[in-house]
């Protein structure tokens, strides 16, 4: 980062950003390069906590057992923490996950340190179904795309940056992405 981009950070430089969207939007790919993009940064995948339960696991899946729930919530909280900590040490920290619906200002005021960041990715179901059908892991079966759009668009409050990478390159994206956030008031 230049020195005139700094305006927007936290009065040492610092920040958090959050990337979220449907799966397949484009979520790792364009938090992995905007983590890059800081000389101290952390790419901190929210999933992988979801990985750590070997046993007992439940998933959240279209009707979620209460179970689900505290286990998705109980994940964004170690998420919020494992950002703040990562921040608290000097890092810029992209969270990357899956937090739509209600969850999304919950996972805001989950995290403490600011400025926060919130980045949700919008390609359009034709783009999702292109680039799931492209991807070595599938993320839908339980969930279909139009489910989880619909969740997307019609219960996640509108805060930050909601960017349709549908015709964008992960590199656009994330040009997109610091223009917007670094340049306008």
């Amino acid at each position: 980062m230049n020195n005139e981009d700094t305006n927007f950070l936290h009065h040492d430089g610092r920040c958090i950003f959050l990337v979220t969207g449907i799966m397949a939007s484009g979520k790792s790919t364009v938090a992995q390069l905007l983590a890059e993009k800081f000389d101290k940064g952390v790419h901190l995948r929210g999933d992988s906590f979801r990985r750590m339960i070997v046993s007992g696991r439940e998933e959240y899946m279209p009707t979620p057992s209460q179970a689900a729930v505290q286990q998705l919530r109980l994940r964004y909280k170690i998420t919020a923490s494992a950002a703040d900590a990562f921040f608290d040490e000097g890092f810029n920290v992209v969270v990357q996950d899956v937090v739509i619906g209600p969850f999304l200002s919950e996972f805001t005021k989950l995290v403490r340190n600011r400025p926060l960041y919130v980045v949700v990715l919008t390609p359009s179901e034709r783009e999702i179904e292109r680039r799931e059908s492209t991807r070595s892991k599938k993320g839908y079966g339980a969930w279909t795309i139009s489910q989880l759009n619909q969740i997307l668009h019609t219960e996640t409050q509108k805060i930050g940056l909601w960017i349709d990478t549908s015709e964008q390159t992960p590199h656009e994206t994330v040009d997109e992405i610091l223009r917007r956030i670094f340049s306008e008031p």
